[in-house]
């Protein structure tokens, strides 16, 4: 049996994923955590075979408990899980160490396959994660612009880009304002950009958002 713990920040989607791994006999939830912080402390305390995380939590996001779980707990499988495009996230991620990165919008078959993929210590990577791998390769492995920022940077250019103000992205991150502003013109520098309408044609134009 492989025992899988979840975590996102919403109830309504933790009891929607319980019943749907669970409909698979080899599968079994048997534990689920509201924050990366939860997860750090469980397991401490509790053996898993794979943990199913969400990027987008407050606080301390998916990205950020990756890294810290990775240092912890170098040989568990994690397997990211979340709304946002395989663009956005999907390569920071694996390099980070993910075992696998899966959109919330997936077939309940994709998501069971998966698990049990990355349960087996392989990777999952889907198709549309598969093809834009090979573009990759194809464009002789030059750096975009955004390649440059740090995650938690990129993090809020997307966002920027996604037409979120400066307060709605301090509020979803629980971060300040002047903290989110500080990033915002660092990113702008980065990337050697002028405006906000300069970061959204860029992202746009690269499928960083929708």
């Amino acid at each position: 049996m492989i025992k899988i713990i979840i975590v996102d920040d919403h109830a309504v989607v933790r009891k929607g994923l319980k019943q749907i791994i669970e409909e698979a006999p080899d599968l079994y939830v048997c534990d689920e955590a509201s924050s990366g912080n939860e997860l750090l402390e469980k397991v401490r305390q509790t053996k898993y075979d794979v943990v199913l995380l969400d990027i987008s939590m407050p606080g301390k996001d998916g990205l950020d408990t990756l890294k810290d779980l990775k240092i912890e707990k170098p040989e568990l499988p994690v397997l990211m899980f979340t709304v946002y495009p395989e663009e956005q996230y999907a390569l920071r991620v694996l390099k980070a160490g993910a075992a696998g990165y899966i959109n919330k919008e997936c077939e309940p078959e994709e998501l069971i396959e998966a698990i049990r993929k990355v349960s087996m210590g392989r990777k999952y990577i889907s198709p549309d994660l598969a093809e834009i791998l090979a573009s990759n390769l194809d464009s002789g492995n030059q750096a975009m612009l955004h390649e440059n920022l740090s995650d938690r940077e990129f993090q809020v250019m997307c966002l920027i880009a996604s037409g979120k103000t400066v307060k709605d992205i301090a509020k979803q991150l629980n971060l300040s304002i002047n903290t989110i502003s500080t990033y915002r013109i660092r990113i702008l520098e980065k990337m050697s950009m002028k405006s906000n309408a300069e970061l959204t044609h860029y992202a746009i134009k690269n499928g960083l958002v929708d």
